[in-house]
């Protein structure tokens, strides 16, 4: 439980200056450079991530189940990230409609992801591991929403064409993952 909680909190702690600390980030990115930031703010993630990943491993060995979830719990959780994976997707493809709507696809992605895995585990590592990044998620979103406010921040409107390229390589790479990928990396084979 340790290599996760530690990994949870360098982690997600790295992902949370800007929430906590944004006066102190512009600062310190600002005397140290750009490039210098991105490169301790990656090397820093990480290491966050491998301990995450390490600790998760360790914690999956001993399982402490807090309930049983129904079983189709586990088919509706496969199902949520479907929408979560093409979030993601809106994150990095330009001019997409998604984007333009929920202007924070990225971390609204990760809420839905963690949501639909908090209903289908009920383990203490997988609450702890999917709480804390739907707890993280939903306030780097409200932080994300209270800055586009203060900086009178407007979205472009978004085009159909980079639309559908953001659905289907998001209902892609959900699809890899969901047949493939998840069993492989994980062990868990969602699709059955």
């Amino acid at each position: 439980m340790t290599y996760l909680l530690a990994g949870l909190f360098l982690f997600l702690g790295v992902h949370s200056v800007r929430l906590f600390a944004d006066a102190w980030r512009t600062r310190v990115r600002d005397a140290s450079g750009a490039n210098a930031w991105r490169a301790g703010y990656s090397l820093l993630s990480l290491l966050g991530f491998g301990l995450i990943v390490w600790g998760f491993g360790l914690v999956r060995q001993s399982p402490v189940q807090l309930w049983s979830p129904p079983a189709g719990m586990r088919h509706l959780a496969a199902l949520l990230t479907l929408p979560a994976f093409v979030l993601l997707a809106a994150a990095y493809v330009p001019g997409n409609k998604i984007r333009a709507r929920i202007q924070h696809p990225m971390v609204a992605g990760v809420m839905l992801w963690a949501f639909a895995h908090l209903l289908a585990n009920g383990n203490v590592g997988h609450v702890l591991l999917f709480g804390t990044f739907l707890g993280w998620a939903a306030l780097s979103y409200l932080a994300a929403k209270r800055r586009d406010r203060r900086d009178c921040r407007v979205y472009a409107t978004g085009k159909a064409g980079a639309t559908g390229i953001t659905v289907s390589l998001g209902v892609a790479t959900w699809m890899a993952f969901s047949l493939w990928l998840h069993g492989w990396l994980i062990g868990v084979r969602p699709l059955g």
